[in-house]
Parts: C-alpha cells; sequence; structure tokens
C-alpha cells in the first residue's frame, strides 16, 4: 500500500516536512548545533571566570591564591564582583615588604652576634664526627662504659 497524499496538499512540499516514518533530518540538525552550542557557551564561560588565574600564574604573583579564591566565588556564587576583584588583582604587582624587612632583621642580628634559631647552622669546613666517635671521647667509669 502507498500512502496517497490529501488532495487538498500541494504538489509540492518543504523540504522540513518528511512522511510518516521517514527521518526527521531539520530536528537531527537543530539538535546538533543546539547542543553544540551550549557545550561552546560553557567552554566560553568557564575560560572567561578563570582568565585571571592564568594571568596571576603566568606572571607568578604572590597574590595567586587569593586570586583563585576569588575566582571561584566569583563562579559558585554568581557574585560579579570577586570576578572584578580578582582581575584587578591579577594586573597589580602587590609589593614585596616581607623579604627586605626579614634580611635587615639578620643582617642586624649577625652584626651583634647573635644566631636566630631561623637561620640556618654556619658553614663547617669538616663534617660532624659520628656518634661512636663521640663516645670514645667521653669520660669511661671502671667497668669501661662511657658516662655522660
Amino acid at each position: 500500500m502507498t500512502a496517497s497524499p490529501n488532495p487538498i496538499a500541494t504538489e509540492h512540499l518543504p523540504f522540513f516536512i518528511t512522511a510518516p516514518g521517514d527521518t526527521d533530518m531539520l530536528y537531527n540538525i537543530t539538535m546538533v548545533i543546539v547542543i553544540g552550542a551550549v557545550v561552546l557557551t560553557g567552554v566560553v564561560f568557564l575560560t572567561i571566570h578563570s582568565l585571571p588565574e592564568r594571568m596571576a600564574h603566568k606572571s607568578k604573583k604572590i597574590q595567586l591564591d587569593l586570586i583563585a579564591v576569588l575566582c571561584l566565588l566569583a563562579l559558585l556564587l554568581h557574585q560579579h564582583i570577586f570576578w572584578f576583584a580578582a582581575i584587578i588583582l591579577a594586573f597589580i604587582d602587590i609589593p614585596d615588604f616581607l623579604t627586605p624587612v626579614t634580611r635587615i632583621a639578620t643582617s642586624v642580628e649577625t652584626m651583634a652576634g647573635q644566631e636566630t634559631a631561623a637561620a640556618p647552622p654556619a658553614d663547617r669546613s669538616e663534617p660532624s664526627p659520628p656518634k661512636a666517635a663521640i663516645a670514645d671521647q667521653l669520660p669511661k667509669d671502671k667497668k669501661g662504659a662511657a658516662r655522660a
């Protein structure tokens, strides 16, 4: 049995009208375009959200962790002010005040003859003797055992 067209229908039908049981190509093409657009929009959205963090990582900023947290807050809370703060921090170089102050303090302590606990030990030209050699130098009691 062949399907006869309705006598009221025109002879020429547009390409997007399919016969019953045929594959609707317009629907399939539209679904591929919609899915591709959604994925592309998500990729662009996440790329833009991670832009300040990538900028700070490339320039090795001190405040990289702060920028990363601000980007994450902007992504999760949908508050644009966090993203703007992150992008501004990515462009600004915060000066490192701690390193010069630490170097000054270490120099002053060295000039005063004091050693800090955090300072590395003085460079020795000979390695430290093993424990057995130290035990030989300790005074011995009558039984031959070393006294501490």
